[in-house]
């Protein structure tokens, strides 16, 4: 399916590459889609920590009812954040893992940060009682895990600053308030905490009826970077429409997912500086649009600025690969 109505624009400071930079052949072990990755730089490297879904394609899904199998979280490693990826040959994380606690079904949607010298993922965790965000402590080499934190349901979508502010870690994330606001009306809030185990003092960042172009929900995507202006702060942001119909694998797909950008204040990042009031990153390229697990679905999880000033946003496509997008941080600020 093309592009759907009401027609939404990439910002023309945005440049996407055509080709994914990573896609499901290329990883070493079974994998059907592969999206949502987090990247960082580590020993001189570009790290990628992304999900992958397997067990099915799209014959199967459509034809047979045959559903994924399971969910794992992988890595890789290339040396300018573009290509030559080199993937570790079995995953981090693997929603099969026998011994895994039998309350939890699967870790997916991994954020990547370092703070302070140490790795931290921040990870979506379906359990049997509901969706809880959490935050796990990576080695060094990037092959252990251990999960320092999770929420109570229903919460998700977390990500990290990458240093402390006023001496305590702050996230972002997005709680789920179904019963309070109806469905989807979903919101970016922050949460600070001494020690990464115990959160509170939360606030209110974004509503969702503070962005435009957003009907439905809003939450947070990458690790926000710091200028000299303030933490420039990706988020995504969904319309939907339910005259859509299948727009992907699915029957019926009635959502679309763009990026948006906003400005947090430095000291005080609850504080919203500035949003810009349209789309910066919307769903245009083929692989965004109509040839996707669930097309016109642009989903921030890694965002990186260089020495030369290009940011680097990666970004799952329809759920399906990962893209890069790059702009200039100038020309970003710009826009706020």
């Amino acid at each position: 399916m093309p592009a759907v109505f009401p027609t939404l624009y990439t910002h023309p400071c945005i440049t996407k590459r055509e080709a994914p930079v990573v896609a499901a052949a290329d990883l070493p072990y079974p994998c059907s889609l592969v999206f949502n990755a987090g990247v960082i730089k580590h020993r001189g490297e570009y790290v990628m920590v992304f999900r992958n879904d397997y067990g099915t394609d799209r014959r199967a899904y459509e034809t047979e009812n045959k559903r994924f199998s399971g969910t794992g979280v992988g890595v890789a490693r290339s040396k300018n954040g573009i290509d030559g990826w080199r993937f570790d040959p079995v995953p981090l994380i693997d929603s099969n893992d026998p011994g895994k606690d039998p309350e939890m079904r699967r870790l997916y949607d991994p954020r990547i940060i370092a703070i302070e010298g140490r790795l931290y993922l921040c990870l979506a965790m379906d359990t049997r009682h509901g969706i809880r965000g959490c935050i796990a402590e990576l080695s060094d080499d990037l092959t252990q895990y251990r999960i320092i934190s999770a929420s109570v349901p229903e919460n998700r979508n977390m990500v990290l600053f990458p240093e402390k502010i006023g001496g305590e870690f702050v996230r972002l994330e997005r709680p789920m308030p179904v019963y309070s606001r109806g469905r989807d009306r979903f919101d970016v809030w922050l949460s600070r905490s001494p020690d990464l185990q115990y959160w509170g003092r939360s606030e209110l960042v974004l509503g969702v009826e503070d962005v435009p172009w957003a009907n439905d929900k809003i939450g947070p995507t990458a690790a926000p970077i710091k200028t000299d202006r303030g933490w420039l702060t990706l988020f995504h942001a969904v319309d939907r429409d339910e005259n859509r119909t299948k727009n992907g694998w699915e029957p019926k797909w009635t959502k679309r997912y763009t990026a948006g950008l906003m400005l947090l204040d430095l000291n005080d990042p609850a504080k919203v500086l500035s949003v810009y009031k349209e789309p910066l990153i919307a769903p245009d390229l083929p692989i965004e649009t109509d040839e996707g697990f669930r097309e016109n679905v642009i989903f921030p999880c890694g965002m990186l600025l260089e020495e030369t000033g290009e940011v680097k946003i990666y970004y799952g496509a329809s759920d399906t690969c990962v893209c890069l997008a790059t702009a200039d941080v100038n020309d970003l600020l710009g826009l706020l």
